[in-house]
């Protein structure tokens, strides 16, 4: 599967979906218009490379800095099929980057991780310049 890479708009994070490396990364801030357009096609990639890529592992890191409602329901879509694909064996982590002293990230991150039993949810504080 080809690499998907989208870069960041005033309403949409920067994609950077790498199928073969099995990291995929969210970055920036989500808004967009129509979030089911925008992550759709994620999500549908997301499926299909799990259903192809056997048990390889798989990261995905999301470093958002602001997210509506809509992005949050598509976030939560990819990973529910992230937590069924780690229920199945694979080995799957999910790295929540958030700012230090970004509270609001930082509490939907762990709403977020409440949900998951099976992949590893991380939650990572950067420095404020990004680190």
């Amino acid at each position: 599967m080809d690499r998907i890479q989208i870069p960041a708009t005033p309403r949409s994070p920067e994609v950077d979906f790498d199928f073969t490396a099995g990291r995929f990364r969210l970055s920036g801030e989500s808004y967009p218009e129509d979030a089911a357009a925008f992550f759709g096609p994620l999500l549908q990639s997301l499926r299909t490379h799990l259903a192809a890529s056997g048990s390889d592992p798989i990261v995905f890191e999301v470093a958002l800095v602001y997210f509506n409602s809509s992005s949050a329901k598509a976030l939560m879509n990819l990973f529910m099929r992230l937590e069924d694909a780690a229920g199945d064996g694979r080995r799957v982590t999910i790295r929540w980057l958030h700012a230090e002293g970004d509270e609001t990230i930082a509490e939907a991150g762990e709403d977020f991780a409440s949900d998951f039993s099976h992949a590893r949810f991380d939650l990572v504080e950067t420095s404020q310049t990004g680190d």
